[in-house]
């Protein structure tokens, strides 16, 4: 073989070395079985696991405490006899695998006497929604407990609330609300006025 030969075969070689990198660069997805080519790509052999999300990135509103949902009163005989008020609030988030985000919400609040109470147990419905604008992603009401012992004047309840799903598509933009009391009720739809008779004949 000649020397002109062994140059040329030498560049040829030369060429294919250098061009290896690019071409697994380029390659499609599913070359990404190829050990060969998962070096030049991930710097190994195997194709490395997926991060998962990172909890810093996910989206987590402040939560809202609904119109009028901040305290409560029940009365007796005309006097009032407990006062319920909201307390410290808070809330995680954390990404799933599929992309929808889990929340947990806790609520803390207050019950105190007023003149017509007495020491005693007390429940108060506490009411958790995540919602969209006006669409309802999940809406939970638990009865929250404090007890007021003898020689005291208040007691305190804690809810937590787990597993709290917001779909992926409505992961980056959604609100939580708070709020005492019961879910508010549906609106009525309007009755319809029954059509006037026609008129009669003269």
């Amino acid at each position: 073989m000649t020397a002109r030969c062994l140059r040329t075969l030498s560049l040829a070689l030369a060429l294919g070395v250098l061009a290896a990198p690019a071409q697994a660069q380029n390659a499609a997805p599913q070359d990404e079985g190829n050990p060969f080519l998962n070096i030049f790509k991930y710097g190994g052999t195997t194709k490395p696991p997926e991060a998962p999300p990172s909890p810093d990135d996910v989206y987590c509103p402040i939560i809202d405490v609904t119109e009028g949902g901040s305290s409560l009163q029940t009365l007796a005989g005309g006097t009032v006899r407990t006062q319920i008020r909201l307390g410290q609030l808070s809330r995680s988030c954390r990404p799933a695998q599929d992309g929808s985000t889990v929340v947990t919400i806790g609520v803390q609040g207050v019950v105190l006497l007023g003149p017509g109470g007495a020491p005693g147990r007390f429940n108060t419905p506490v009411t958790i929604t995540v919602k969209n604008g006006t669409q309802v992603v999940a809406r939970r009401s638990r009865q929250a407990s404090a007890t007021i012992p003898a020689g005291s004047a208040s007691g305190t309840f804690t809810v937590v609330e787990e597993g709290i799903s917001v779909p992926a598509g409505l992961a980056r933009d959604f609100e939580i609300e708070v709020g005492l009391g019961g879910a508010p009720k549906p609106a009525r739809a309007p009755r319809r006025k029954p059509a006037a008779p026609p008129p009669a004949d003269g």
